[in-house]
């Protein structure tokens, strides 16, 4: 059993390898759909399988659409994964109340009802979905002794792989097929956990000896794939952890290097000298990777990358494919703002405040809702640029200027290095790897609160150093690095011959074995300047600094430098009286000094 039709193949090729071509591998959903097809007929007299719906989104978008306020603007994805994770558990929509909490992007009553809604359009369309194959064959032998004992009797012994991505459906799938057989082999790396918000939990896996007393555990520490150096970084991260230290069985590479730069700019600059460095040292373009958390981190690499020649492919939706991005340019196309320079780019984002709702809370309270956001501020700041650039800017330079990326975004994706999230990288591999923006907000991103929120966001980047066979780069760019990095960073500093890392232009000082930053310091001038600007404001309210903003609100503001008031008001400590007050002064700080 595995969760992917890649992974299926894959094992039925190894096994026909080693002689047992009989061995049959599925995905959980396509072993419960053949079941359920074999004994539906016979329970729905005579009818054959509904068919199955292809995505979720076809029925949510018009349901979504019908909102009040701002939940309109909810992205159907949040809901859908919402809604998977609830059938996973067997959580019914009149049981979310009690059962859901406050799992959902939108309030429980009106997710309660949209998932109610959902159901039922399915059933008028006559359709299933992905998560009834699992719930429906669940039913099926729940209540089928017969069947179930058929269904035992032609399978005989499982393996699971990738078991940390289990989720409470498919285990209890698994204990219906295997009835009282102890035949039964699981295999994964909890450490790798990092679907959570799909139902996928690691439980199942470390209580497998406590729930089959008796099972012999083998602990599978050798790895393949990872230089001893990276071996001994993503061991740091994860130390203490439930797998143990993995071993590593390659020769030794260059040592990992952490880097940290004044700006994102700087940043930037250093991933294209990078790649360029691999390139020299003999690393084909296909086997370099820059890894980061969102998507909407992407274009500005892609920008660069595309002005330096270097080719490169985005893996997965590339940003001006995004829905919202799409949805963006149709609406500057009709309302063509008459502005221009400066002006125009208010216009355009009051545009998107009012067309795409951009600037409410309810818009981005989920996963990908916050991607849609961080895209659409990315888009203002493009068009903030180009005026910044033009002040004679018009709408149709806007367009033109959209256009013309959009097409080369298009045009770069036939090859070269690999852009992509985490999430998206999980079970590839490259010689060389870059993890760029390791800092507090967006790695551990800024939403994660919870310690479990936080064990994940570990574990994506323990995914992401694993994710590299000989030359690994980390970096960061902000005031506020990741705390991860500190857990990184040898404490003995200086000891040792040093030796530099393959790493282009600002390559960093490494002790053998183990990396080293020399730290550059932040531009402090935006934070010097926010805080004449809250003395100064704070003279003419005739009131303390402090009641202004905090230092730590002024520090992030440094450090995220917002261009917009949306940007701005996702600063902890600007709710929106502040922002009404001070918002356009604060922006206008941060712009004089940029």
């Amino acid at each position: 059993m595995t969760f992917t039709d890649k992974a299926a193949g894959e094992m039925v090729e190894r096994m026909g390898a080693l002689g047992h071509r009989g061995v049959l591998a599925r995905t959980f959903h396509a072993a419960a759909l053949a079941q359920l097809r074999h004994f539906w007929p016979t329970r729905h007299d005579g009818d054959p399988l509904p068919a199955t719906l292809d995505s979720k989104l076809r029925l949510l978008v018009p349901l979504i659409g019908r909102l009040p306020g701002g939940y309109k603007f909810t992205p159907a994805k949040d809901i859908a994964d919402t809604i998977e994770w609830a059938k996973v558990r067997r959580i019914r929509p009149e049981r979310w109340h009690d059962e859901g909490g406050d799992r959902a992007p939108v309030p429980a009553d009106i997710f309660a009802r949209l998932y109610r809604d959902y159901e039922k359009a399915k059933t008028r369309a006559g359709v299933l979905d992905f998560e009834d194959m699992l719930v429906l064959t669940v039913e099926l032998l729940e209540s089928d002794p017969e069947a179930a004992s058929l269904v035992r009797s032609r399978k005989r012994w499982f393996s699971v792989d990738e078991y940390q991505d289990t989720n409470p459906l498919c285990e209890r799938l698994l204990e219906l097929w295997l009835g009282e057989s102890r035949d039964v082999a699981v295999v994964g790396d909890p450490d790798q956990t990092i679907y959570t918000f799909t139902g996928a939990t690691p439980d199942f896996l470390l209580s497998f000896g406590e729930r089959h007393p008796g099972a012999r555990t083998v602990t599978l520490a050798d790895n393949y794939r990872s230089s001893p150096q990276i071996l001994a970084l993503a061991n740091r991260l994860v130390a203490g952890g439930p797998r143990g230290a993995l071993k590593a069985t390659r020769p030794d590479g260059p040592a990992p290097s952490i880097r940290r730069f004044a700006d994102v700019d700087a940043e930037i600059r250093e991933i294209v000298a990078w790649v360029r460095a691999v390139g020299a040292a003999g690393v084909e373009p296909a086997e370099t990777a820059v890894l980061v958390r969102t998507n909407a981190q992407l274009p500005p690499i892609e920008d660069e990358l595309t002005r330096a020649a270097i080719g490169f492919t985005v893996r997965g939706q590339r940003f001006f494919d995004r829905r919202e991005i799409r949805e963006a340019r149709q609406v500057l196309a009709r309302a063509r703002p008459a502005e221009t320079g400066g002006a125009l780019a208010d216009a355009v984002e009051r545009l998107f405040v009012e067309k795409l709702g951009l600037d409410d809370v309810a818009a981005d309270a989920g996963r990908e809702g916050r991607e849609r956001t961080a895209s659409l501020e990315l888009l203002l700041g493009i068009v903030a640029d180009l005026a910044a650039a033009d002040p004679a800017l018009t709408i149709d330079g806007v367009l033109a200027e959209l256009e013309r990326r959009y097409a080369a975004e298009g045009e770069a994706a036939t090859g070269g290095a690999n852009l992509l999230t985490y999430h998206r990288a999980k079970g590839l591999e490259w010689d060389a790897v870059y993890l760029p923006a390791l800092d507090e907000g967006m790695l551990p991103i800024r939403q994660a609160k919870e310690a479990e929120e936080i064990a994940e966001e570990r574990r994506l980047l323990y995914v992401g150093i694993t994710r590299a066979r000989r030359f690994l780069v980390l970096s960061s760019s902000s005031r506020r690095p990741s705390r991860f990095l500190a857990e990184l960073e040898p404490q003995a500093a200086g000891k040792g011959r040093s030796r530099r890392s393959i790493a282009g232009k600002g390559a960093v000082r490494v002790l053998p074995g183990a990396p080293v930053a020399v730290p550059v310091e932040p531009d402090d001038r935006v934070l010097e300047a926010l805080r004449i600007w809250r003395r100064e404001r704070s003279l003419e309210d005739n009131v303390p600094a402090y009641v202004v903003a905090h230092d730590t609100t002024l520090a992030q503001i440094a450090d995220e430098r917002p261009r917009t008031l949306p940007a701005l008001r996702r600063v902890k400590g600007m709710g929106p009286a502040k922002l009404d007050r001070y918002g356009a002064e604060i922006l206008a700080v941060i712009a004089a000094e940029a």
